[in-house]
């Protein structure tokens, strides 16, 4: 028996040793040998010692470089037993296995999950110090009164009954970047370990910095700080983790304004957007360019409540509201603009005295269209409000209308359809009018004989639509908080959170980040869902600035 007992042994010892060998000889371990492929493990660390030693912002990484920079994305699931773990991020995080493990837990009922925050520390003139001197943000304009209430402005005292008793002022519209920073200085789900962040904000001005110098200064003074703060994020720990590509930022100008094409002096505008280092970066401006990493998020308005009740009760005072007239714009002329069509408007709107409430803005000094009292009493006796395009493409008052509960009529596509994708309906026929610009600009239309042809049914219908969007298109007093209502903070930083979520998502699986990410003409693609395809390629084919 014990005879029996060892030739057993012996038997089930060769059958596992066969096993054995054909088990090795059958896996493939050439990847770990000096001259494997690069999906093999010695690929896999020369690409991370390489990347180590080479910091470049490049927008166009390796795909194998950029998921070794970012294999443990969520600092909570960093695998302290890998060898291959980036140490520094671990390291910061000074935890051992049973805090990982408790970490995970907590993080599982988190009500920030997914939504964490990091600001970054900005040094002072970036931001802080763009604001010192306010009295010349503007040529034409002294902004420091509009810099008091957080960036609100002055408060509107006396409306003559045109507006709510609070929660309105008179902002300027191009404060957003210090409206956002004013903001997300009191979101909730702000974390001061850049690790944890599922997203990173750079609080600086880059709209109120470039706006000194737009007129009559040389482009290095257009340059200088724009270039200084991409060249400081390239510095930072932060920007290696997905080079720059979790980071975003606020202007409060247009994105024309930073896409500057040539070196001459008489070129309009800064080169920021252009700069290597901004092509990772994800840009949240009042109007976009054909760029796909940047995002048009709505104008400051007057309204700034500070609790759902406000919104509400202005919501009902705007479906009540009796209005007097078919249709009204506030504007001035563009005689220089030869592209214009507003003249061609005042000349429609004029010729229908009755049913048409026209608001003349003045090119020089105080203008009625300032005033909040004013724009927004046109706006509420109106049941259409036109908004063609203005120096660019898009309007604040296109808000201003949104909010007074006033049907917007646009004349172009890049007025708002294009632009504001996250805040507004991919249905715009339910809630605004679409008029070809070509056909007004020729004289071939009649707004009036357009807008009458909507019936009373279809035109109450749109105008509540209009009024459903009135919180997406308000910022919200920070001193307090909407309960049930998101407003356009929330949104834009949702749209974000989600945008960069995707691409953190891509690098895990290995794919390019860059793909897509800052790409130019990309007109089609911000229009694709709304309306007709064909009914917008002719506005693409030309891309005219109106």
């Amino acid at each position: 028996m014990e005879r029996l007992a060892i030739i057993r042994n012996w038997f089930v010892f060769l059958v596992a040793l066969s096993f054995f060998m054909v088990f090795f000889n059958a896996f493939d371990y050439s990847a770990l040998s000096a001259g494997g492929t690069n999906s093999g493990a010695a690929s896999l660390i020369n690409n991370f010692v390489n990347n180590l030693h080479t910091h470049k912002p490049n927008h166009s990484l390796d795909v194998s470089q950029m998921f070794n920079q970012t294999a443990s994305p969520d600092p909570l699931l960093v695998d302290i037993d890998n060898p291959f773990t980036d140490h520094d991020r671990a390291n910061n995080l000074t935890v051992n296995k049973n805090t990982t493990l408790a970490a995970r837990t907590k993080r599982s009922s988190d009500s920030c999950k997914g939504r964490y925050i990091y600001v970054h520390h900005l040094p002072h003139r970036f931001n802080d110090d763009v604001l010192r001197n306010c009295s010349v943000l503007e040529k034409w304009l002294n902004m420091c009164p509009f810099l008091t209430n957080v960036g609100f402005g002055p408060q509107v005292e006396n409306s003559e009954g045109v507006l709510s008793e609070k929660s309105w002022f008179t902002t300027n519209q191009f404060l957003l970047e210090v409206i956002f920073h004013e903001r997300m200085k009191k979101y909730k789900c702000l974390t001061n370990n850049s690790s944890f962040a599922d997203a990173i904000y750079v609080p600086f001005y880059a709209g109120l910095d470039v706006g000194r110098y737009l007129w009559g200064y040389n482009i290095s003074m257009r340059d200088s700080l724009g270039s200084d703060l991409v060249k400081w994020l390239a510095q930072q720990p932060e920007w290696k983790t997905m080079w720059g590509r979790d980071h975003f930022f606020v202007s409060g100008r247009i994105s024309w304004d930073f896409r500057r094409q040539t070196d001459s002096d008489s070129d309009w505008g800064s080169k920021l957007m252009n700069l290597p280092e901004s092509m990772n970066l994800t840009t949240l401006s009042i109007e976009t360019t054909s760029w796909s990493n940047e995002f048009a998020i709505p104008y400051p308005t007057y309204f700034h409540p500070s609790s759902d009740n406000e919104v509400f009760q202005w919501q009902n005072r705007m479906r009540s509201n009796n209005r007097r007239y078919l249709f009204a714009f506030a504007g001035a002329p563009r005689p220089s603009a030869n592209d214009s069509i507003r003249m061609e408007i005042i000349h429609q709107c004029l010729a229908s005295r009755r049913t048409c409430n026209f608001l003349r803005c003045n090119s020089g000094g105080a203008s009625r269209c300032d005033n909040p009292a004013e724009v927004m009493k046109v706006f509420q006796d109106s049941v259409f409000c036109l908004q063609p395009p203005g120096d660019s493409y898009t309007r604040r008052s296109i808000f201003d209308s949104v909010l007074a509960g006033c049907i917007p009529v646009f004349f172009h596509p890049f007025s708002a359809y294009a632009q504001y994708t996250w805040h507004l309906q991919r249905d715009y026929w339910r809630y605004s009018v679409f008029i070809p610009i070509d056909l007004v600009k020729d004289g071939f239309v009649s707004i009036k004989q357009v807008l009458l042809q909507i019936s009373e049914n279809e035109m109450l219908a749109m105008r509540e639509e209009v009024i459903k969007l009135i919180p997406r298109v308000i910022y919200a007093d920070p001193t307090s908080k909407l309960q049930t209502l998101e407003d356009a903070f929330d949104i834009a930083l949702k749209g974000v959170l989600r945008r960069i979520g995707k691409v953190r998502n891509n690098m895990r699986k290995g794919r390019d980040p860059s793909n897509g990410f800052a790409e130019e003409n990309r007109w089609k693609k911000k229009l694709s869902g709304i309306g007709v395809e064909e009914e917008w390629d002719h506005f693409i084919d030309t891309s005219m600035r109106y």
